[in-house]
This record gives C-alpha cells, structure tokens and sequence, in this order.
C-alpha cells in the first residue's frame, strides 16, 4: 500500500500471502510525485531505490542486515514512517478487511476501496 504524508491510503495492490512486498512496491511508485518515499527494511533493494531514485525523490529505506556495507537514511524523516502503519491500523478496524473473509481477490479489492474511501472522509 502506498499512503501520501497524512496516512491516507493512496495506491494498493493485493498479492499472495507468500509474496515479499517488495516485488509489488515498484508497480505502487511508479508515475509518482513526491520528494521523499519512506519504506521499511524489507523494500530494501538495489533495483527499487534506483526506481526512487529516477523520479527525483529521497530514499529513506534504512539497510537490511544482510547488506554487507549498509547505506546511511535520515532516521528522522524516517520516524514519520508510522502512518503508513496507522493507516494499516485504521483499516484493520474494519472486521472484513482485518479477518479477509473474502474468498475471491475482486471481492476483497472492492472491500478494500470501499475502507479506503472511508478513512479518507474522516
């Protein structure tokens, strides 16, 4: 999911339970415009901050461990890396969205813009 600076969710994508996020993150900043994107360790990844990097914003990604020399980030731009997760949280208040009782992708997606469209009006 990718959310603007006030936590409101902005772009989504639904992948399988055992896909790594990061191989759905480029689709999700693809055409943006802002000036920093804040992730956590596991959108770590050469390709992606070179994708960052092409739209003229800030890579605020802070190294996987398994870096063997780690590349610095602004920890304090990074601390505002919490409303993506409250965002998260927000949406999760939603029993459908929490529990994915849904059985079909579209059924979900369309739950999904529905909770989305409702964190906005608050």
């Amino acid at each position: 999911m990718l959310a603007d600076a006030l936590g409101r969710p902005l772009r989504f994508i639904i992948t399988a339970g055992q896909v790594g996020d990061v191989t759905a993150a480029p689709a999700l900043v693809e055409g943006l415009a802002a000036g920093a994107v804040l992730a956590d360790k596991a959108y770590d990844s050469n390709a992606f901050r070179r994708q960052i990097a092409s739209i003229g914003a800030a890579v605020v990604i802070p190294s996987n461990r398994a870096r063997k020399i780690l590349i610095p980030h602004d920890a304090m731009a990074y601390k505002r890396r919490n409303r993506i997760e409250r965002c998260f949280n927000r949406l999760k208040h939603f029993r459908r969205f929490a529990t994915r009782y849904d059985r079909r992708t579209v059924h979900f997606t369309g739950f999904v813009h529905l909770a989305a469209a409702m964190i906005w009006m608050r």
